[in-house]
């Protein structure tokens, strides 16, 4: 009986194990390294160069501008042309528009800062004898100024009056006996159709004369540009107006260009 009593409990104690056992979760193995997996690349911004700008139509050409007149008239005299006993006033006042009073010495100012802004967009290195009015300039000096910096064209910028009020539109004057002259007459040659079609204006002519103190000790090529008449009522209010002075701007640096053959 004992010994039946003790394989009892022996049996009831090695299935008690047996459960305990069970009942022990197993862990799950660990998954080695996968040598295939690689991390994600890190995003490279992409630069884009800017792009090099175009050099303008007219890089490397010089342009001289002369504003014509200034704030007060100088009557000294000076001779008109070298080796000439001929003398006019050094720089005279100018004319005055009929309609708005505004002196010649402002008007051609503001057209020929228009003229410089519009040549440098086209790449053009631009010279000015004068950007302000309170100036003593001779037109001799003037001329003398853009020689010695060797500009390839001179436009010295004015505008006309006349005794009656019908006369209008642009001419443009070169002088006619000196070593310029052929030159400039082509400059002109290229200029004038150009600011009448950009302006609409009435093309007037080209003029050769040698009574003009700066194209006469200019040596190189050089035009007085005649924009318009100050004495004309119609013509006086276009000439002081900023969309007009563009135009005259515009229709000048593309007579330069076909000049310049840009």
């Amino acid at each position: 009986m004992t010994k039946r009593i003790l394989a009892t409990l022996l049996t009831a104690m090695l299935l008690c194990g047996i459960c305990a056992l069970a009942e022990v979760p197993t862990q799950e193995p660990t998954a080695p390294p996968d040598p295939t997996a690689t991390a994600e690349p890190t995003a490279t911004p992409t630069v884009t160069p800017e792009p090099t700008p175009e050099p303008g139509r007219l890089a490397g050409i010089k342009i001289g501008i002369d504003p014509g007149h200034q704030r007060r008239g100088n009557s000294d005299r000076e001779t008109i042309a070298p080796n000439s006993k001929q003398k006019k006033a050094k720089v005279s006042s100018g004319t005055e528009g009929v309609s708005t009073g505004i002196p010649e010495y402002v008007t051609v100012l503001e057209i020929s800062f228009a003229l410089r802004d519009a040549l440098l967009a086209e790449g053009a290195e631009v010279y000015m004898t004068r950007e302000t009015h309170d100036v003593d300039i001779s037109n001799q000096e003037r001329a003398k100024m853009m020689n010695d910096l060797g500009c390839d064209l001179v436009l010295r910028i004015h505008c006309d009056g006349a005794e009656g009020r019908k006369a209008n539109g642009i001419g443009l004057f070169v002088n006619e006996s000196y070593d310029i002259s052929e030159a400039s007459y082509a400059a002109a040659e290229a200029l004038l159709p150009r600011m009448c079609e950009a302006t609409g204006a009435k093309m007037r002519d080209i003029y050769e004369s040698d009574t003009y103190t700066g194209l006469n000790w200019s040596t190189v090529p050089c035009i007085l540009v005649e924009c318009g008449f100050m004495s004309n009522p119609e013509e006086d209010q276009k000439l002081n107006t900023p969309e007009y002075q563009q135009k005259l701007a515009e229709g000048m640096v593309e007579g330069i260009c076909d000049y310049f053959e840009r």
